[in-house]
């Protein structure tokens, strides 16, 4: 029975050639990569112009591309040889050049004409004999024949081809110029710059002309890469890094025209490929394309080496990339601490100078009142002396009152004139103490309007709760001892005037131990900076390092990496960190309600500010 096993062998064969050359010419998908192969044709033809016109006849819509190359190979008889084009599909009258030694012809399938049927209903191909005379090749989509019209002749000598596709689909109609003029300058970057060819568009619908050049990168052209060799021939790499970008991507070449996207390809999903930082081109003469689009790569040995070699280039894109990403995390900071010392800038001065001026803003702004009548200083600026004290609100109670900001004038207009008594607040509102250790507080009386109440007034102080006591504390500033214990007091003050009576309370934090050095003065400090630590699943958001004046936010925290979805998201949610952690710095001993309500006080006044 082995023996009388039936053998045989034999030639693959077409079946039905007329279904086979339908499935060619409607392999290509894209309508603008045939425009490309009509040019490439040109360029292969050494065309030096080009000029594509995009117009109506009619009432349809027609392509012409013309150029003054060496036109239609010539038989025999010194005519172009279409018969040659028409009935050799698949075997392109360039793979025989090619064979004979020449060098710069991109095409070899033999089937790009066909690429028509993606276009229009027919062609119509032009070209010069030997003679001058222009004979004429026609054919039409879905059709099995062709047609050569006799000759015809012309005034002066014809140069070149002329290719005309007419009418065009109705799909593709509204494709204009521009896109064609920006899709060549892309798809066909190389050639133009190695052969110089003029491309030039003339879109009479749109009553517009383009010259295409070919396209420039933006970036930093990176130069630490070096081009990779392969036994199958050189990779050619032109890259650029810059900031991320979804426009910003690398593009696979082969001998100076465009195939595909190279983060398409199996085996550059890698960040260096698809993060959108680095732009550019990668040309690979040796790899094989799919015939009929044109746009894939076959997957075979030249594939492999051509995928191996970019091993080192990837690895040297991704240390380039966490670099200048490092260098962006820098500069964003940098941004949004500027931002946000803006803002509180703008807070500071809306807000009360006696409760929130932590970073001295009045004094840098040219306020001065180190020596003026009845201010902190001008009343008392010597009892700081043995005073051991933190908390940035401390400064507070040496600095001007509001109304010293407005100048003085030789003569006082009515309208700054105090009124009579409207509320009164302690300076500062919040403060620490060593225990044993003493303070200066004052009492801020202010009219309806804000302005300062000076005349006619009388003052009680009282400790609500907790203990100590009070040097006159019938006075508008009193220097208060704190007790030998530990403690959270409470202090208030009842201001009079003409039987008008406001209150108002301060806390102050005794504690038996201080921070050396700074003492934790903000204001000696400034504006605390930031810093990340990711620590995802952790519930805290942010801390505040007193030591080294940062305060550290959790970028692992679910908040933090929602808010990043956009800079401005970002920037507000710091800032209210920010709130947070000076809030809590500078109001020591406050209830879980003050605190908060000093928390929508202050980011209030800070996002007015924001931007």
């Amino acid at each position: 029975m082995a023996g009388r096993r039936a053998k045989g062998r034999g030639k693959l064969r077409i079946g039905d050639h007329w279904s086979a050359i339908s499935i060619i010419a409607l392999s290509q998908d894209n309508p603008l990569k045939a425009v490309a192969e009509f040019v490439e044709n040109s360029i292969d033809a050494r065309a030096k112009n080009i000029e594509i016109v995009r117009g109506r006849r009619s009432g349809k819509s027609f392509l012409k591309i013309t150029d003054d190359g060496e036109g239609i190979p010539r038989d025999d008889r010194g005519r172009p040889d279409f018969r040659y084009v028409a009935t050799h599909i698949c075997d392109s009258i360039k793979k025989q050049l090619k064979r004979h030694g020449a060098q710069g012809i991109q095409g070899e399938f033999g089937i790009g004409l066909l690429s028509f049927w993606t276009l229009g209903e027919a062609l119509t191909l032009t070209s010069p004999g030997e003679d001058g005379t222009l004979y004429e090749m026609s054919m039409k989509r879905n059709g099995e024949g062709y047609e050569v019209r006799g000759s015809r002749r012309t005034l002066f000598a014809a140069e070149g081809t002329e290719l005309v596709v007419y009418p065009l689909l109705k799909g593709i109609r509204q494709f204009s110029g521009e896109k064609l003029h920006w899709y060549l300058a892309s798809e066909l970057r190389d050639r133009i710059r190695e052969t110089g060819v003029n491309i030039r568009i003339v879109d009479r619908t749109a009553r517009k002309s383009y010259t295409v050049t070919p396209r420039e990168f933006d970036g930093r052209l990176i130069h630490e890469l070096d081009q990779p060799v392969t036994p199958m021939g050189a990779i050619r790499l032109e890259l650029y890094l810059d900031e991320p970008s979804p426009q910003r991507s690398v593009a696979l070449y082969r001998k100076g025209t465009r195939v595909a996207g190279l983060a398409e390809l199996d085996g550059f999903q890698a960040p260096a490929w698809s993060s959108g930082y680095v732009d550019g081109i990668v040309d690979a003469g040796f790899l094989n394309l799919t015939p009929g689009t044109r746009t894939g790569v076959i997957r075979d040995e030249a594939y492999e080496e051509f995928r191996r070699s970019l091993v080192p280039v990837t690895e040297t894109l991704d240390e380039l990339i966490a670099e200048l990403k490092r260098v962006e995390d820098e500069r964003a900071s940098e941004r949004t601490l500027r931002s946000i010392r803006r803002a509180f800038k703008g807070a500071m001065l809306a807000l009360p100078a006696e409760e929130y001026d932590w970073f001295d803003i009045r004094r840098a702004a040219g306020a001065t009142a180190g020596n003026r009548p009845g201010t902190a200083a001008g009343a008392g600026g010597d009892a700081r002396e043995g005073v051991e004290a933190v908390g940035v609100a401390d400064q507070a109670s040496a600095e001007p009152d509001g109304d010293t900001l407005e100048p003085d004038g030789p003569q006082t207009a009515f309208h700054q004139f105090a009124g009579p008594l409207h509320s009164v607040v302690i300076s500062p509102a919040s403060s620490v103490v060593r225990i044993g250790r003493s303070r200066n507080l004052r009492a801020v009386c202010r009219d309806r309007s804000g302005r300062t109440v000076e005349e006619g007034l009388a003052f009680a102080w009282s400790i609500a709760e907790g203990g100590g006591r009070f040097e006159t504390p019938n006075t508008e500033i009193v220097r208060y001892f704190a007790p030998e214990e530990p403690a959270l007091v409470r202090l208030t003050v009842a201001a009079t005037q003409a039987g008008v009576v406001c209150e108002a309370s301060a806390l102050v934090t005794v504690t038996d131990s201080l921070i050396s050095g700074s003492s934790g003065s903000m204001p000696r400090q400034g504006l605390p900076g930031y810093s990340y630590e990711n620590a995802p699943g952790q519930l805290w958001r942010s801390r505040y390092e007193t030591e080294q004046n940062v305060i550290v936010i959790n970028n692992g925290h679910r908040d933090f990496v929602f808010s990043a979805r956009n800079r401005a998201s970002q920037l507000r949610y710091i800032a209210r960190l920010f709130v947070k952690e000076l809030v809590l710095r500078n109001f020591p001993g406050a209830t879980s309600a003050e605190l908060l309500d000093r928390m929508l006080e202050l980011m209030l006044y800070l996002e007015k500010h924001l931007r």
